[in-house]
């Protein structure tokens, strides 16, 4: 097995599709991710908007493994691998490098609140240690406004220091660009900061960062591909501004529910409006509204049915 290149550039947390009963639907997975790749980003499958959190073990590993033997390369993926239980998260991590993952991306527990870095530097360690392979690359997770767990500069330093060919970056979905700014200025050697929107690509490129981890690369992907191959361009603010102005129409709906509506639309497949409960569809009258919002922009997903 070679060893992992350390990423950059953009990646996708990859929504997942569901069938009528709510089990995965693997094989849109497979299509989906076929054309995330078809337009240049890399699969954070198992991330926040991939709904992770409301998938188990086993079938995390199960459409891991449905991915690889459909042609995804693995080299392509970071999956989400961090859960609440150790072994959880020591069971994904070890299924991810054997079969040659590019990397992880790794949430703390998330479950208690208050933690201290000693308890989530030794939550980290343990799972570095139990995994016990030299080619596992960890990609921090950091979002506490949904985790509630924050990762410290402190923590991730110490954590650097000791596993330096292990913790190689983070994902940074504070919100806060001074946060990312000052990740950006430890000074943290080839340490690979993502940005977890593509609202601050532009400046995570200019202070020296990898990309970006976006929930939006899922329905806008080459258009942000296209910022991070070009933000030292003279048309990279106007690159930027137009990112803003897709990532708006989003947040203005629940994210998840929005993405998969964008996905029915656009690929004409009416079941990737389905989520996972406890999540909920968006209603009619607010997909006419996303609808609307996307035709007014002139939004396109171009190549989305072509792989379906």
């Amino acid at each position: 097995m070679t060893t992992p290149e350390k990423f950059e550039g953009v990646l996708t947390p990859v929504i997942t599709p569901f069938k009528d009963d709510f089990s995965p639907d693997a094989a849109r997975l497979l299509s989906q991710c076929k054309w995330m790749i078809s337009q240049n980003v890399n699969l954070a499958i198992f991330g926040t908007n991939s709904e992770a959190n409301s998938l188990s073990t086993e079938e995390k590993i199960s459409l891991m493994d449905y991915l690889v033997d459909g042609g995804i390369d693995p080299s392509r993926m970071m999956p989400g691998t961090g859960c609440c239980a150790i072994s959880d998260s020591i069971k994904l991590t070890k299924h991810a490098v054997k079969l040659g993952t590019g990397g992880t991306l790794m949430l703390p527990p998330f479950y208690y609140k208050g933690v201290s870095d000693d308890g989530l530097y030794q939550n980290f360690s343990e799972i570095i240690q139990q995994v016990g392979s030299s080619n596992l690359r960890i990609y921090l997770y950091h979002i506490p406004p949904v985790s509630n767990v924050p990762l410290s500069l402190d923590l991730i330093e110490r954590l650097i220091k000791q596993y330096p060919n292990t913790v190689v970056g983070i994902k940074d979905s504070s919100g806060d660009w001074n946060n990312t700014k000052r990740m950006l200025d430890a000074g943290w050697d080839d340490f690979r900061i993502f940005v977890g929107a593509e609202t601050f690509l532009l400046d995570n490129m200019r202070n020296g960062g990898a990309g970006c981890i976006s929930a939006t690369a899922n329905v806008n992907p080459a258009a942000i591909y296209n910022l991070f191959t070009n933000w030292q361009s003279d048309q990279a603010e106007k690159l930027q501004e137009e990112l803003d102005i897709v990532r708006n129409v989003f947040q203005a709906f629940p994210m998840i529910p929005a993405l998969k509506s964008a996905a029915a639309l656009y690929s004409e497949d009416p079941n990737w409006f389905k989520v996972r409960p406890p999540l909920t569809a968006l209603n009619n009258e607010q997909i006419m509204g996303l609808s609307k919002k996307l035709k007014d922009i002139s939004f396109t997903m171009p190549g989305i049915r072509d792989i379906q």
